[in-house]
């Protein structure tokens, strides 16, 4: 009797040995499921995020589809120019910092220019499966702000559908306060303009205008667009590097981004022609591509008279010829 009680405690303490030995071979981080995604995290990877597709995943299916029906240049462009800014911010050696908890909500500057800006979050209200997300914009300049007295608020409304929270509304409010110390110095100090001394030799002769009005100022604008977005479109694809293909950095109003259609510049300037002068991107050579070259020269018929080039630098030359080779060879930089 005593012994068949031994014998049976001896195999029970066995057997809870091998279980609990079992219980310790098993993985803890198994048990322990991801976290959801907040409204906050989606309304972040959103707008900056550089993965491509991301702006597209947290619109509603309804939106989605009617961007996918829209045009190219119309609404779909406006809100993609969302997608873009921090790819420009980067390109442009600004830095900014998200934050998914806390005050702040983005905060970002540019050294160059002695400036900063920061998004703070006035309010993020939870109701089921809807989430008010209210941020104000604060701006500085050499330490000292520059919204005082305004307050520009954007108030996000993230519904979850499909079990992802996607962006079903944006109101937008400016707060303009009368007593504020700042506000009352600026309507009280006197605008007093100063008039600097007009430099001849840079006003640009009336040949140098083109048919459609835009000028030499215009078409240098549109060379710096290219170049910013050549910048970005190679940290978002590493293994292609530069492209030379203007629709690979167009594709407004088309689907999801990808190396064929990044959506970096508006449609008139990813064919080519803009401005009164075709613009060309050659020289990619290598894989991935480490250099490119960019030319806009007159289009026949039109008032422009230089050739303008670039690459990966950011150095804009102009040529008084329409040779493209000679402008990067001997142009002069723009300033």
């Amino acid at each position: 009797m005593v012994h068949n009680k031994m014998t049976r405690n001896r195999t029970i303490a066995k057997c809870g040995l091998v279980g609990l030995l079992l219980f310790a071979t098993v993985p803890f981080s198994a048990a322990t499921p991801a976290a959801p995604q907040t409204a906050r995290q989606a309304l972040i990877e959103m707008f900056f995020s550089p993965t491509p597709g991301t702006l597209d995943k947290h619109l509603p299916e309804v939106t989605r589809a009617a961007l996918k029906t829209a045009q190219a240049g119309s609404s779909a462009s406006v809100m993609n120019a969302f997608a873009t800014i921090t790819s420009t911010m980067q390109a442009r050696g600004q830095q900014w910092q998200t934050f998914e908890t806390g005050p702040t909500l983005l905060s970002f500057e540019d050294a160059r220019q002695h400036s900063k800006v920061e998004i703070m979050v006035e309010r993020d209200e939870l109701r089921a499966d809807e989430d008010l997300i209210e941020v104000s914009i604060h701006a500085f300049k050499d330490g000292e702000t520059q919204t005082g007295g305004m307050k520009p608020r954007f108030t996000f409304t993230m519904k979850q559908e499909a079990g992802i929270w996607r962006l079903n509304e944006i109101t937008f409010a400016l707060n303009v306060s009368l007593t504020d110390p700042q506000m009352l110095k600026m309507m009280t100090t006197p605008m007093r303009p100063t008039l600097a001394p007009v430099d001849q030799t840079r006003i640009q002769p009336a040949a140098n205008w083109n048919a459609t009005g835009g000028g030499d100022a215009s078409t240098i604008s549109a060379l710096r667009t290219v170049i910013t977005a050549e910048g970005t479109y190679a940290k978002v694809y590493p293994s292609r590097g530069y492209t030379c293909s203007l629709s690979d950095l167009g594709g407004m109003g088309g689907a999801d981004r990808n190396e064929h259609q990044a959506m970096l510049i508006d449609p008139r300037l990813a064919s080519g022609k803009k401005n009164g002068y075709h613009f060309t991107l050659s020289g990619c050579e290598g894989s991935p591509a480490a250099k490119f070259t960019l030319t806009a020269v007159p289009a026949e018929g039109s008032f422009g008279t230089r050739t303008f080039c670039g690459d990966q630098s950011g150095t804009i030359r102009s040529s008084s010829n329409s040779n493209p080779d000679s402008c990067m060879a001997s142009g002069q930089p723009v300033q």
